[in-house]
């Protein structure tokens, strides 16, 4: 059915310094309030999504960090079982940079963020009518940041120093998904259509650095859509397929307006290999180029499905 999509792809600002070995006090640090953040841009990474898969976010004007995120997920149906299973693994680093002021100097010094997550689906079916079923999921992730930051040798102490300098943040999100899911296939042409309301709760627990305890709601309603049909060639005994995709993402809780957008529109096309033919673990092999773009944003990526 559907395999794995990799993709390419934010952040914000702040940091850390002083002279010489004294108390260090953050400028409007407020990390309970960044933990709160992260943990909202994480949930655009806990469930597939083809207008979050790849971001890639900078601000040169106001100096704000750079963001890089990844992910690879997908969902597939078992065979002759109404059983549904889905996956999605992300990676982000993103860069702020915090202000830290001392009784003798003020500095600014960049940190390094990186997160991690990886959550799990499982659905089972209830058809509706012909080709559309009506699919309830349960949704469990696991994320976690870790901070590094050069400023040992500016000494200091303190919670959020410490977290600056070797912290991590870790979370659990619990929640679910309700997806209304139309599959048609026909020689001449294939249809699949998705409706989704996804609502995961993220929270840090005990083993995250005590000053960065946070939660945060991620939710979004998205509609993807997908059209394959022969392009007239044939490739390794099996028409060669064009591909063309459409998918919008609203979001809201805690991730709306997070990045400065509350909803992205994505438009595909690509080309689609089916190696059914062969005696081969994969079946599809997809590749496809996405024009990604919301309020104020507007970009581009290039994504690699496989199906088994």
């Amino acid at each position: 059915m559907r395999g794995a999509t990799l993709a390419l792809g934010v952040a914000t600002a702040l940091a850390a310094g002083s002279a010489c070995a004294q108390a260090l006090d953050l400028v409007g640090g407020d990390l309970q309030k960044r933990a709160n953040g992260i943990l909202s841009l994480m949930g655009y990474m806990v469930t597939p999504d083809v207008t979050t898969g790849s971001l890639g976010i900078s601000n040169g004007t106001t100096g704000n960090p750079d963001l890089r995120m990844t992910t690879l997920g997908g969902g597939f149906t078992l065979e002759r079982r109404p059983l549904y299973l889905e996956g999605t693994l992300g990676y982000a680093r993103y860069d702020p940079t915090f202000v830290a002021a001392g009784a003798q100097a003020t500095r600014s010094v960049a940190s390094d963020w990186n997160a991690y997550s990886a959550t799990g689906g499982v659905g089972w079916d209830f058809p509706l009518a012909r080709d559309l079923v009506l699919r309830p999921i349960f949704n469990a992730s696991f994320g976690r940041v870790d901070s590094n930051v050069s400023i040992t040798s500016q000494g200091g102490t303190g919670r959020e120093l410490d977290f600056l300098r070797s912290g991590r943040l870790d979370s659990y999100g619990v929640g679910g998904s309700l997806m209304l899911d139309y599959e048609r296939y026909r020689p001449d042409g294939e249809v699949d259509v998705e409706l989704r309301y996804t609502n995961i709760r993220l929270q840090s627990f005990a083993d995250s650095s005590s000053a960065v305890q946070g939660s945060a709601d991620a939710q979004s309603v998205s509609f993807w859509s997908r059209w394959r049909a022969p392009t007239g060639g044939v490739m390794l005994d099996r028409p060669l397929r064009y591909v063309l995709e459409f998918a919008h993402t609203r979001f809201f809780g805690d991730l709306e307006g997070v990045l400065g957008f509350n909803d992205l529109s994505s438009l595909g096309a690509g080309l689609e290999l089916d190696s059914s033919a062969r005696d081969a673990y994969v079946t599809r092999t997809r590749l496809m180029a996405r024009y990604k773009v919301g309020a104020n944003v507007t970009g581009w990526s290039i994504g690699l499905a496989v199906s088994f």
